[in-house]
């Protein structure tokens, strides 16, 4: 005779496990950022960021007192970092990838997602993520710009007296404009024009 298993000993257990630490943490500003991606600033909320983390409200607020708190803190972690500078052997085709690595960030979900937030928060909030999209997107790129510059300096093939803070601004700056008032996307035939027309006559030697 044989004799059937139970139902509870024949269905294979299932083991959740808990997310603790910096796991959790990751999921929950991940679904900050999803949250901001799919329904703003003004649609997003801690029990929704709760939600789409699969977690409960208790432990985003117990990390993140406010929703500006937890939003500044998944758009610092997220935007793509700008620690290094292209190196390909000359200054025209550095300042080409390295703007193409800006357009890269400020185009990537965090970098859409910062620019919504300043479209729709209050005042002393877009102040807030004003400041982190310079210390974490527009400074970051001048000091590489810079160091593009400087090392062409000493290449020979940038005149010596380019390395200025209103130089390193430029491509930055212009960035900013054309993404903001004309709508661009930077596509890279804009990038090239921008490098070929603009910047490499401006930093050209005089002896050329």
């Amino acid at each position: 005779m044989v004799t059937s298993r139970s139902a509870a000993t024949a269905r294979p257990r299932t083991v959740v496990s808990r997310r603790r630490g910096p796991v959790l943490e990751r999921a929950i500003l991940d679904a900050a950022l999803e949250q901001l991606s799919t329904v703003g600033w003004n649609g997003l909320t801690m029990e929704g960021v709760a939600a789409q983390a699969q977690t409960g409200k208790a432990a985003v607020y117990r990390r993140w007192p406010s929703k500006e708190d937890l939003v500044a803190d998944a758009l610092a972690a997220g935007l793509p970092p700008l620690d290094d500078a292209p190196d390909l052997g000359g200054v025209r085709d550095d300042l080409y990838e390295l703007t193409r690595l800006v357009r890269d960030a400020m185009y990537s979900r965090p970098g859409w997602a910062l620019r919504a937030v300043l479209h729709e928060c209050d005042k002393s909030s877009s102040e807030r993520f004003q400041a982190l999209i310079m210390s974490g997107v527009i400074e970051p790129s001048s000091n590489l710009f810079g160091e593009v510059v400087r090392r062409g300096i000493r290449r020979g093939d940038v005149r010596s007296d380019a390395a200025g803070s209103f130089v390193f601004d430029v491509i930055p700056a212009v960035l900013m404009y054309r993404s903001k008032v004309r709508d661009s996307e930077w596509p890279d035939e804009e990038i090239a024009q921008l490098i070929d027309q603009v910047m490499v006559p401006m930093l050209r030697p005089s002896s050329d």
